[in-house]
């Protein structure tokens, strides 16, 4: 209750705020704060419209708008996604599904707009904002009607289902923070085994919403010019999609010794805890016994695989 009766009145205050955008001045901060994302989303073009000829000017005065409207936009949707994140109800969901759905067009358009100046000569801080609007969608929409509110309530269900999801496990009913505070400190592999298995049940109702997401974003990626999202995705690093490819592949080659070398070491410790039937010498690691629910650290082990004799680092 201490967080619900706070974000409920918060709720109910930017609700109310936004009704009273409509009568308010054009001064208005809530005005101000409001209005833009609403009206530029139900008109995208409004948020630039590149000129037939496009100058370097045009291309700065595009990016002055783009910048001054982004301030704006962000701060509010960040606002309404903290009250949805915090106070999960119906109307949230739907307030959250709606800005994202909002800022999804408008990425997009300006993403586009960007890419109007790509023949234009300009000054090398205004072409790499240009190139950041171009690629800095992480899942972009396709440019058709409903699209974008498809996906905008795709993703609040996805991220409501894993924020909300709990397990059984010995008569409790536990939430993904309780299951990962056991996990850090059991030693029991059966305990970790059901704890494991029953949270990722929990990715299952979410496969085919995922599946479709991933469909529309590569429908929206590939109206950018990009094969599918994964390219998009390697483009935002200052060089060639095949060329980062390239880079992080030569970089893991050079890892890969010291990874398998610490890989063999930890699957030999744990055997070591656990023995053949539960964690043999050889083949991959059996991942709940690391202590982390996804198996992307192994932190929680220490105790484990610290050299014999080794300080903890921990107080007497």
């Amino acid at each position: 209750m201490k967080i619900v009766a706070p974000t409920a009145v918060a709720l109910a205050w930017t609700t109310l705020a936004f009704a009273q955008d409509h009568i308010r001045s054009a001064t208005s901060p809530v005005r101000a704060a409001t209005q833009p994302i609403v009206r530029m989303a139900a008109s995208p073009q409004l948020a630039a419209t590149p000129v037939a000829a496009p100058t370097a000017r045009d291309a700065e005065d595009f990016i002055a708008k783009v910048e001054a409207d982004l301030a704006v936009e962000a701060e509010y949707a960040q606002r309404v996604h903290w009250i949805a994140a915090t106070f999960i109800t119906d109307d949230t969901k739907w307030l959250a599904a709606k800005v994202s759905a909002e800022h999804g067009i408008l990425a997009v358009a300006r993403a586009k707009q960007a890419a109007a100046f790509d023949g234009v000569m300009v000054d090398p801080v205004t072409r790499r904002k240009l190139e950041i609007l171009k690629r800095a969608l992480w899942l972009p929409a396709p440019d058709r009607a409903g699209a974008s509110e498809e996906m905008a309530k795709i993703e609040v269900d996805l991220t409501t289902i894993y924020s909300t999801s709990k397990v059984d496990y010995q008569g409790k009913v536990l939430p993904l923070e309780d299951i990962e505070e056991i996990m850090r400190s059991s030693r029991d592999p059966a305990e970790l085994k059901a704890l494991w298995e029953r949270w990722h049940a929990v990715g299952r109702p979410m496969r085919n919403d995922y599946a479709r997401l991933v469909a529309l974003a590569n429908e929206g990626t590939r109206e950018l010019g990009y094969p599918e999202t994964g390219v998009l995705w390697r483009s935002w690093y200052d060089m060639p999609p095949d060329e980062f490819a390239g880079t992080i592949e030569r970089l893991w080659t050079q890892l890969e010794p010291l990874y398998k070398n610490l890989q063999c070491y930890t699957r030999a410790r744990l055997n070591e805890k656990y023995h053949d039937g539960v964690q043999p010498r050889t083949g991959p690691i059996r991942a709940d016994l690391l202590g982390n629910m996804w198996a992307q650290s192994w932190g929680n082990v220490y105790d484990l695989l610290a050299p014999k004799n080794a300080d903890l680092g921990r107080a007497e």
